[in-house]
C-alpha cells in the first residue's frame, strides 16, 4: 500500500482524500493542518489528524505527501521546505512562475533524495500533455486553451489574500467569438484580453475600501493584470446562495496542417461539476506514479509531461495492454 499524508483540509484536501477511497493501492496515513487537530472532523476513520508543526516527525512514514495549500503564497513557502521530509506532489498553477518553483523544487528534492510532482490538475496538468501531444502530432499549426465558465480556485483564493476580503470567488469566462474563429480554422492571433474575461463576486469586511480592493484586483500581476476584469461586492449571504459550487470547465484546441497541407483540428474538453473534486482526482493519481518513481530511486522535481501514462493506473502493465491498448 502506498501511504499517503493530506497537508491542508480545505477543498483540494477534501477532495484527495475522497479520491483515495477508489484506490485499491493508496491509504490515507495523516492529515495535517495548521488549525488546531482537535477543531477537524475529517471523513477517513482512525486517521490521525496533526498540526503541521510536527509534520517532520512523519519522515519516513509516508511515501507521498500531496500539498493542498494555494499557489500565491503556500506552496512556494512549503513546497521546499517539505521536499526535506517527503517525496511531494502539488497543484501549483501560476503559470508564469512554473520554471521558477520548478528550479526551487527540484534542488530541494535532489538535496534530500526525494522526488516531487509539481503543477497536477487539468490545468496546468491534463491540458498541459494534451497540448504537448496535439502540437508533437501536427507541429504546423496553433495551440488555442480556454478555460471556463466556472470557478479557479487559485484565483479565487489569491483575491481572498487581500486585505480586506472575507471571501470570494472568481469565474473565467471564454470569449464565444474567439472560440468559434478557432474551430473554423482560422487561426487569429489572440491576446490574452481576446480570449478570456474575468467576472470576480467578493464578500469584502465590513467598513474596507472597496475601491482599494478593486483596485488591488485587477491590477494583480499573473492572475488580472492582463484580462477584462469586472468586480462585484455582495452579502455573505449571496455568496452562499448563488456561488457556492465549484463548477468549471476547459477547452484544448490544436488547429494546423499534416505535411501534405491537409487541415486538422484535434479538441480535447472537459466539463466539472467540481473543480476541486476533479483537480484532486488528478493529483491522487499522479500522487501514485509518484510514489513509484520514487521507489525506483529517482530525484528531484518532475511535471506532467515526465511521467509514463502507464505509471497513473493500479493496473499491471499487462492488463493495460489486454483492455486499453
Amino acid at each position: 500500500m502506498i501511504r499517503v499524508g493530506i497537508s491542508g483540509y480545505g477543498n483540494l484536501g477534501r477532495g484527495a482524500e475522497s479520491a483515495l477511497t477508489l484506490c485499491p493501492d493508496m491509504e490515507l496515513a495523516a492529515v495535517f493542518t495548521r488549525r488546531d487537530p482537535a477543531s477537524l472532523k475529517i471523513a477517513t476513520p482512525g486517521v490521525p489528524v496533526v498540526h503541521e508543526d510536527k509534520i517532520a516527525e512523519w519522515a519516513g512514514k509516508i511515501d507521498i505527501m500531496i500539498l493542498c495549500g494555494g499557489s500565491a503564497t503556500d506552496l512556494p513557502d512549503q513546497g521546499p521546505r517539505y521536499a526535506k521530509y517527503f517525496n511531494t506532489i502539488d497543484s501549483f498553477d501560476t503559470h508564469a512562475r512554473v520554471p521558477e518553483y520548478y528550479a526551487a523544487m527540484d534542488e530541494a528534492h535532489r538535496a534530500a533524495g526525494h522526488l516531487g510532482i509539481i503543477s497536477v490538475g487539468w490545468d496546468p496538468g491534463l491540458f498541459s500533455l494534451n497540448r504537448m501531444m496535439a502540437g508533437a502530432v501536427l507541429p504546423d499549426g496553433e495551440d488555442y486553451t480556454f478555460w471556463g465558465r466556472g470557478i479557479s480556485q487559485g484565483h479565487s483564493d489569491a483575491i481572498r489574500r487581500i486585505p480586506g476580503v472575507l471571501d470570494a470567488r472568481q469565474y473565467t469566462i471564454p470569449v464565444e467569438a474567439a472560440m468559434d474563429a478557432v474551430r473554423r480554422g482560422e487561426n487569429p492571433q489572440l491576446s490574452t484580453r481576446d480570449k478570456h474575461t474575468r467576472e470576480c463576486w467578493v464578500v469584502a469586511e465590513e467598513g474596507a475600501d472597496l475601491a482599494e480592493i478593486e483596485r488591488q484586483i485587477v491590477t494583480m500581476p499573473n492572475y488580472f493584470d492582463q484580462y477584462d476584469t469586472t468586480v462585484h461586492f455582495i452579502t455573505k449571504e449571496e455568496l452562499a446562495r448563488d456561488h457556492s459550487g465549484m463548477p468549471h470547465a476547459g477547452f484544448v484546441i490544436r488547429s494546423g496542417k499534416t505535411a501534405a497541407g491537409e487541415a486538422c483540428t484535434i479538441e480535447y474538453a472537459l466539463h466539472m461539476a467540481s473543480n476541486p473534486q476533479f483537480t484532486s482526482s488528478a493529483i491522487v493519481a499522479y500522487a501514485r506514479a509518484a510514489a513509484k518513481m520514487a521507489a525506483r530511486g529517482e530525484t528531484g522535481a518532475r511535471t506532467v509531461l515526465d511521467v509514463a501514462p502507464a505509471l497513473l493506473s493500479p493496473k499491471s502493465g499487462e492488463e493495460l495492454r489486454r483492455t486499453i491498448l
